[in-house]
């Protein structure tokens, strides 16, 4: 069996082997999480969770061998369906809304259910921060259909899968009261704070926001009034890593500690240069004879380095380079704790620059800053390297959230492109203005939506919801289609950005 990657950065999923006894030790790391929460957050064996929750339909190779998400394969498995009777697994969601293959069906019926359950819920969550925010916009959209079902037992009859109909129909009655509550405050004209006024006894949101998630920090805030924000493990598809020991501390704190019975790991050191993390590239799946010599074990990882994940699984993987950069941080006792830096494999690249995905949301959200003013702010973006034209140039493709567009001027989102470029590294400012081997960044202005478009195409594709997040760098040409056909402005840097041949150390301070 085998098990697919989330193809959101290239635009291509990934076959990853697993076996049965896989999902024995993901179990196992799942079941290290509640404990861990109980320490910080008590009582939490009395309610109920709401988790968005959702699989992906399965494929096949074409040698028969059956290929899904990793996410799916657990959800589908034994140990997720057969799961013994645990307070700290007592979801809202009956399994039959979370197995179910229709994204709409899934996502209504979830919401229903946790809904109908508001005063039980304790915690709530989703796989990353993206997923929950989505779910939280379905609501804003669906809300009055969800009243409607409330109000008189009775289930939409766009939820036509049997299963999910007995299993919701088990927790639906007729709740007039409920449903005025409910209706009266998501009529309300502000969202801010919905998730504690629709479930007042939740605690914490359980999301991943670290990486380029840290971007919906702010609309978590604004959703739930500052509820505290846990991360609560690290994995990928590839394997399961570890487990964040300090569930409540702040997003930007997180640090995780690996389990050494999920794999053998080993770290490949990388060096800083110009301020970039590494060597930021492509990533190979192998590692030539040099790298080899330079791995570490984890026993033997210094502080304050930062290193490029490698891993040997039990299915297969042999010096797997995951892609991810951990920074070591501290020790919990003598295991070491990693900060999450980046991924490296997402890069924006036209000559020598190499730009990777901290940086490039760094100066976004210095550039965001400028819409502030005029109750504007961002949405979604994501960018490419457009070199179809010499010399090729940075494209950002923005989608903005403004009550009247007309009253932000051209000049604005031209100052928000030179903000991305003096926010850049220094070999993409040489490029700019000494070399002229690249051309002034570029921000389209995409309809409202159109990430969503971007998400559906992804799903179509066969990349499961459970594991979408919007790839901050784009390379596949049909993405990339879809995104200009839904393209209402461009701009242009309206200059070049400051740049001195002096490296960045020699530079007195202002």
């Amino acid at each position: 069996m085998f098990n697919v990657s989330s193809g959101t950065s290239a635009g291509e999923r990934k076959l990853m082997p697993t076996i049965e006894e896989e999902l024995g030790r993901r179990s196992l790391l799942y079941s290290l999480l509640m404990p861990v929460m109980s320490l910080f957050v008590p009582g939490l064996e009395k309610g109920k969770g709401m988790y968005f929750l959702f699989i992906k339909s399965e494929a096949k190779t074409p040698g028969g061998l059956v290929a899904r998400p990793v996410l799916t394969s657990y959800y589908k498995s034994s140990h997720f369906r057969d799961r013994p009777s645990d307070p700290y697994t007592n979801y809202t969601s009956p399994n039959e809304t979370i197995l179910c293959p229709d994204s709409y069906q899934s996502m209504y019926s979830q919401l229903l259910c946790g809904l109908c359950q508001h005063k039980e819920v304790l915690r709530v969550g989703a796989v990353f921060a993206s997923g929950f925010i989505r779910a939280i916009q379905f609501l804003e959209r669906h809300w009055s259909l969800l009243c409607r079902d409330m109000r008189t037992g009775t289930l939409d009859s766009k939820i036509t899968d049997q299963s999910v109909r007995e299993a919701v129909l088990k927790i639906l009655k007729p709740n007039s009261k409920l449903a005025d509550f409910i209706e009266a405050e998501c009529s309300k004209g502000s969202w801010k704070g919905i998730i504690t006024r629709l479930w007042p006894n939740t605690k914490y949101i359980d999301v991943i926001v670290t990486g380029t998630m840290s971007q919906y920090i702010p609309t978590l805030d604004y959703y739930s009034n500052g509820l505290p924000l846990v991360c609560t493990m690290y994995a990928s598809s590839e394997c399961y890593f570890g487990i964040n020991l300090n569930p409540l501390c702040k997003p930007s704190e997180v640090l995780y500690t690996l389990i050494p019975t999920m794999a053998y790991f080993e770290f490949l050191p990388v060096s800083r240069k110009n301020g970039l993390t590494g060597t930021i590239s492509e990533v190979p799946a192998s590692l030539n004879d040099e790298e080899e010599q330079q791995l570490v074990d984890l026993v033997n990882v210094k502080p304050g380095q930062n290193y490029e994940l490698v891993v040997t699984t039990y299915a297969g993987l042999y010096r797997y380079r995951v892609g991810d950069i951990l920074r070591v941080a501290g020790f919990k006792n003598k295991a070491p704790q990693f900060n999450f830096i980046c991924r490296k494999n997402v890069v924006l690249s036209i000559d020598s620059d190499k730009t990777d995905e901290v940086e490039l949301q760094n100066a976004v959200k210095n550039a965001a800053n400028q819409l502030l003013p005029f109750e504007a702010s961002l949405v979604e973006y994501t960018s490419y390297a457009d070199t179809s034209t010499i010399p090729g140039h940075y494209v950002m493709y923005w989608e903005i959230s403004v009550k009247d567009a007309t009253l932000i001027p051209s000049s604005v989102f031209e100052n928000c492109c030179f903000t991305v470029e003096e926010s850049l590294n220094s070999v993409y400012r040489q490029g700019r203005v000494w070399d002229k081997s690249i051309g002034p960044l570029e921000i389209k202005i995409v309809e409202n939506g159109t990430f969503e478009k971007l998400m559906d195409f992804a799903l179509s594709q066969g990349a499961s919801i459970n594991q979408y997040k919007t790839p901050r760098c784009v390379r596949y040409v049909p993405i990339i289609e879809l995104l200009n056909s839904k393209v209402i402005s461009s701009y242009l840097s309206p200059k070049c950005p400051r740049w001195t041949p002096s490296h960045k150390q020699w530079c007195p301070q202002n």
